[in-house]
């Protein structure tokens, strides 16, 4: 997808392999195709038996698609597995070269860009703090990032680059007041498209999602299988954002904002307040710079906090009580077996922030529900520039996993 620069500053083009998807004149080969990148992806190295068993599709068939995907350079064969009798079993996984993908995260205090291969290893990033994003300031980081991120690669891997995602809060501009700035400061993301902005710079396909949405599907897609193909994710960063998994497939409503939780009603005190007032790390930052302490490293990285983690055991309380009391409302009208919690903070945090809900939820009178599993995420601080990055990655390879469920 090649559009013209209207910015001053020519930047970064980067080609597009031609040749990675080029062949595929059929709409069905190309369906079984991401079919069978789809499986490998989510239960790794597959034989060619086990897929023809899994999917339905003749051997023949098959085998023409895993040597096509292989002379691609998307899979590779695996050590063969000697069975009883017969030939040995040849599994075949995903080639980590196999496609690149950036991802570019717009946080309320920081914005990461990162590079990830065809496995959702990421090979590098760049990161900035700011104390509120402009429109200017993400594209201009953008712009220096993919140069930056893209330079060592070689020819071949830069032509392997399938896309852009971008993940950001929607409505950025209507948070001015809670980040504690002049509202003018970031009216201008109201008339901005940074989407088409920034797509008008590269000769690549860019996506955008709701930041917590993309931290969701980056879970749906690289973290792992949960307790039940259905749950609801929270991801705790400056504020508290949330994601839904419907039987395997991620959700994001007709407006791609959904599980919006930041706004959800919770008891606080004789009254009520919203469940991002206190289960956000902006709360947390604000208690602890009540206690003296230095709080600017959080954002810098979101595992070298530069305080005790008992420092947060009062906001662990009141964040997992809020959060508890939100899980009983959603259960009452989606039947999630599974919640899952993640965030930009140290894992032994985030892992009593879940102890902590399911004591919480346990203490609820919870006549008529079902309480949920409540486990930790598999992705945890890098789920919204993965979830990015994991746009491109899904919108050319893979099929929605919810249409994965019935091949076991």
């Amino acid at each position: 997808m090649s559009r013209s620069a209207s910015t001053q500053q020519e930047p970064a083009r980067i080609e597009i392999a031609p040749e990675l998807r080029g062949s595929n004149q059929s709409g069905l080969r190309a369906h079984n195709e991401r079919l069978v990148l789809s499986l490998v992806r989510r239960h790794g190295a597959l034989a060619k038996a086990d897929i023809a068993r899994r999917t339905g599709l003749s051997a023949q068939t098959v085998s023409v698609i895993m040597r096509q995907l292989e002379a691609e350079g998307l899979l590779i064969k695996g050590d063969p597995v000697r069975g009883k009798v017969g030939q040995p079993l040849v599994p075949m996984r995903l080639a980590p070269g196999g496609a690149y993908f950036l991802g570019l995260k717009i946080g309320r205090r920081s914005a990461e860009v990162v590079l990830i291969d065809f496995m959702g290893q990421v090979i590098d990033r760049t990161m900035t703090v700011h104390d509120f994003p402009t429109p200017d300031g993400m594209i201009a980081f953008a712009r220096d990032s993919i140069e930056t991120l893209t330079a060592p690669l070689s020819a071949v891997q830069r032509a392997r680059i399938a896309g852009l995602g971008i993940a950001m809060p929607f409505q950025i501009w209507e948070w001015a007041g809670l980040i504690g700035i002049d509202p003018a400061l970031m009216e201008a993301w109201r008339h901005r498209d940074i989407r088409d902005e920034i797509a008008a710079m590269i000769d690549l396909p860019v996506f955008l999602q709701n930041d917590a949405s993309a931290a969701c599907g980056a879970e749906l897609t690289f973290g792992g299988a949960h307790s039940g193909e259905t749950y609801l994710y929270f991801y705790i960063g400056y504020f508290i954002g949330g994601g839904i998994v419907l039987n395997g497939a991620l959700f994001t409503g007709p407006t791609g904002n959904a599980a919006a939780v930041g706004p959800t009603p919770v008891p606080s005190g004789h009254g009520f307040t919203h469940l991002m007032d206190v289960a956000s790390l902006s709360t947390l930052e604000r208690m602890l710079k009540r206690g003296g302490i230095e709080t600017g490293r959080m954002w810098l990285s979101p595992d070298d906090w530069p305080f005790d983690l008992a420092a947060c055991d009062a906001w662990v309380d009141l964040a997992a009580d809020a959060l508890a009391h939100a899980i009983s409302s959603a259960i009452a009208f989606v039947d999630f077996p599974c919640i899952v919690i993640d965030g930009w903070m140290p894992a032994p945090l985030r892992d009593r922030l879940v102890a902590g809900t399911e004591r919480a939820l346990g203490g609820l009178d919870m006549v008529g529900l079902v309480p949920p599993v409540i486990e930790p995420g598999n992705v945890g601080p890098d789920a919204r520039a993965m979830g990015a990055a994991s746009l491109p990655l899904s919108e050319r390879f893979l099929l929605d996993t919810g249409g994965l469920l019935g091949a076991h």
